[in-house]
Parts: C-alpha cells; sequence; structure tokens
C-alpha cells in the first residue's frame, strides 16, 4: 500500500535539542533519545468516515514529533497502519451496500489527501491489515509455540497474562480494564474464554464475511495482532514511540505490546508510549458512533485553507481534550492572516531568537500553542514596526517562513 507526497521540509540552521515527550506508561514526561534512527509506529484508521477532526489531530500531533526529531538530526523510521479488514469497515459497507474493499480503498485515498493537504510527512511504510495476513499468521504461530494461544470454538485467543507486564501501558484497575475492553470492541463475556481480558488473534470464518487461508483454518485476524505484525517486521523491538490516540491506550496498545513482547521473549515493545487527545463537538467525543464528526475534506471543499485547519489544531495542547468550533477555526484564520503579512512585510525582528523560542517549547512536551504563541509576538513586533525601512533584518520574513514550515508544518 503507498502512502502520499512527502511534502518539503526545509533544513534549519542548528539543531533541535532531545525531545521531552509523556509517556503514558511512565504516567510522567519523559526524554525521548533514540538513536541515529528514530522509529515511531502510530495506528492508522480503519477506513470509513475519514478523516475526521480526531484523526486529523492525533496525525498532526505525531507529525510535530517527526518534524522535531528530524531537526534534531536524527532520520526517522516512521510506519502506520490501516486497519483494512475488521467488523466496522464490513459493518459500514453493510449498512450503505459498499464492497467492503471498495469502500476501504476509497476512504483510505481520501485519507491520503487530507494528510497531504495538512502538510502531514507520510510513514516510510504505509501496510494495510490485509496485506500483513502472512507475518500476522507468523507471530501466531510463535504465540503458539510460547504457549501463549487456546482454541474458542476455532478461533484463537491470547492469553494476556502470559506477558508478566499485562497493564502497564494504561495502568488501569481489573474493573476498569473489563468495562473499556467491552466498549472498544472486545469480548469479555465470551463463554469458553479463559481470562475475560483475553484477546481475539484470529477469527475462524464467518458466512458471508471475507476469509484467508491459514495453518488455523480460513479466518481473518483480530484486530491488535495486526499493528504488532506490522511494527515488529518493520521496526523491531523495541520501537522508540508507539503512537495514538488516547483511547488506544487501552485496549490496543496494551495488547498488542503484550503479543509483541511474549512472541518475541523481548522487552519493552516501545520506550516511549504517548496519546494524544480527544476532541469533543459541542461538549462530547467527537466519534463515529454518535454521529458528530467534523471531517477535513468537507471544510477543504468549503474553501479552508488547510492550514488555518491544522493551525487550529495546534493552537491545542495534544494532551488535553478540546472542542472544535467555529469560532476556534476563525481564529486560526485570523492569525494565519496576521502571520503571512508579517512575513511579507519589508522590516521585520530578526529571526534568531524566534528559532530557539519555538524549538524549546516544542521540546517541552510539543507545546505548540507556546511555539505558536512566539509567532504571534514577533508578527505584531512586525506590525508595530510597519512604518519602519528595510534593514539587515529584511530576510526575517523568509526566515520565519521556513521556521514555521519545518517545525509546525503550516505553510506562510
Amino acid at each position: 500500500m503507498h502512502a502520499w507526497a512527502a511534502p518539503d521540509v526545509p533544513t534549519l540552521p542548528g539543531k533541535g535539542s532531545l525531545l521531552r515527550l509523556h509517556d503514558t506508561g511512565a504516567q510522567a514526561v519523559r526524554l525521548t533519545d533514540p538513536g541515529e534512527t528514530a522509529t515511531m509506529y502510530v495506528c492508522g484508521i480503519t477506513p470509513y468516515d475519514a478523516t475526521h477532526m480526531g484523526h486529523a489531530a492525533t496525525y498532526v500531533t505525531f507529525d510535530l514529533v517527526h518534524r522535531y526529531w528530524l531537526d534534531a538530526g536524527h532520520d526517522v523510521h516512521y510506519v502506520q497502519n490501516v486497519t483494512d479488514i475488521d467488523d466496522p469497515l464490513l459493518v459500514r459497507a453493510l449498512h450503505t451496500g459498499d464492497d467492503w474493499v471498495a469502500l476501504g480503498d476509497r476512504e483510505t485515498q481520501l485519507f491520503r489527501e487530507d494528510m497531504t493537504a495538512l502538510q502531514v510527512i507520510p510513514p516510510r511504510h504505509y501496510i494495510g491489515a490485509v496485506e500483513s495476513i502472512p507475518a500476522v499468521i507468523s507471530y501466531i504461530e510463535k504465540l503458539r509455540d510460547a504457549g501463549a494461544v487456546y482454541d474458542v470454538d476455532g478461533d484463537l485467543y491470547f492469553r494476556v497474562n502470559a506477558d508478566a507486564n499485562f497493564g502497564s501501558v494504561a495502568h488501569l484497575s481489573d474493573e476498569r480494564m473489563l468495562e473499556i475492553f467491552a466498549e472498544r470492541g472486545g469480548d469479555p463475556d465470551r463463554q469458553g474464554k479463559e481470562h475475560p481480558l483475553d484477546c481475539l488473534l484470529w477469527l475462524l470464518e464467518r458466512p458471508g464475511e471475507p476469509s484467508w487461508d491459514s495453518p488455523f483454518g480460513k479466518g481473518r485476524p483480530g484486530w491488535h495482532i495486526e499493528c504488532s505484525a506490522i511494527a515488529l517486521d518493520h521496526l523491531g523491538i523495541p520501537i522508540d514511540l508507539q503512537g495514538g490516540g488516547s483511547d488506544l491506550a487501552f485496549p490496543h496498545h496494551e495488547m498488542g505490546a503484550a503479543e509483541a513482547q511474549v512472541a518475541t521473549g523481548v522487552g519493552p515493545y516501545a520506550r516511549h508510549y504517548t496519546h494524544a487527545a480527544m476532541v469533543r463537538l459541542d461538549g462530547e467525543k467527537m466519534s463515529k458512533s454518535r454521529g458528530n464528526l467534523v471531517f477535513v475534506s468537507r471544510l477543504r471543499a468549503a474553501g479552508i485553507d488547510p492550514a488555518a485547519i491544522r493551525l487550529a489544531i495546534l493552537s491545542h495542547h495534544y494532551r488535553t481534550d478540546w472542542d472544535w468550533t467555529d469560532e476556534g477555526l476563525a481564529q486560526a484564520q485570523e492569525r494565519l492572516a496576521a502571520w503571512r503579512a508579517a512575513c511579507a512585510a519589508p522590516a521585520a525582528p530578526g529571526a534568531t531568537p524566534v528559532l530557539a523560542a519555538v524549538r524549546a517549547h516544542l521540546a517541552n512536551d510539543l507545546d505548540a500553542p507556546a511555539a505558536l504563541s512566539v509567532i504571534d509576538r514577533w508578527a505584531e513586533n512586525t506590525r508595530l514596526r510597519s512604518g519602519a525601512s528595510a534593514s539587515e533584518d529584511s530576510h526575517a520574513g523568509g526566515e520565519i517562513k521556513a521556521i514555521v514550515n519545518s517545525l509546525l508544518g503550516v505553510a506562510l
């Protein structure tokens, strides 16, 4: 599966320092310290209802990480999946009368177009669940060899307690895990399971549903093993950063990490688990089930500059739940106009202190709102100097454009 075209990312003078980032597993902000190559896996979409603002906020968040690591001198090996076979996709296809493959292809292409518009750097490997089925099968076999797999009426389940560290990603009580598992695609009440939290690895073929050959019988993979297999095959273990929305910490990242650690006998699966907060509309979490989604493509079709959409996202810290509003978008449009006007001014304050300040704020757990405020102050100072003649700072506007494009992904 192919990703999308890479945006231009200007190279800036000097380089950024080590990135401090919140780690869900450690429950603290701590340093990331990758080697020459920084490895990152971010869970991708299930391709229906793409691309809503919750998606966009997540991928913009990890695009900031990608950009900062590049600025700090790392090569970044970024992998993202597409869950192009799963129950929600099949249910939607049945509801709309679409072929499930055509629906997935259409929504994945829309996602690519939105990511291109938002200047998100593409992953090096963009892998569909369907094309990863051979890898999934191989890791299920490894788990079976480790004694971590059992059969329930032909379906294969993973014994989560085969991993002694299960629970160390999300830090939830057993009661809370059971509650969330039931809400997010799990089946804690299924008869025949050894433990309510044990998760599905391979679903035996159901009538009328797609299936693939395997040593376990025709069927299809469970959700969590898909990402474990893709990450292990393309990045190895441990990866520097496992990322996604906060709703993935449990069960998806918890169970995926356990599967990977048991399959390989190595841990930790990831050095850092980082999660982006939820986006709400009218005070409620923006979600497919509620039908309260704001789509990037519809905003673009209405003539909204994608740079303003990105600025509206960046005006909120990635770990704070926030509300998408028309007022917030209007403020982002005003900010974008002010920045562009300042960059076109003949005389402006120098860019060197701006670069240092933006780098410092991003290094501090991706404090994008503070970084935006730095550019706001520069733009205001430029406006106040509007009567001044051109000076040695006359190239500052171009330098600011490069800073904003490189580190924030906003095209001025």
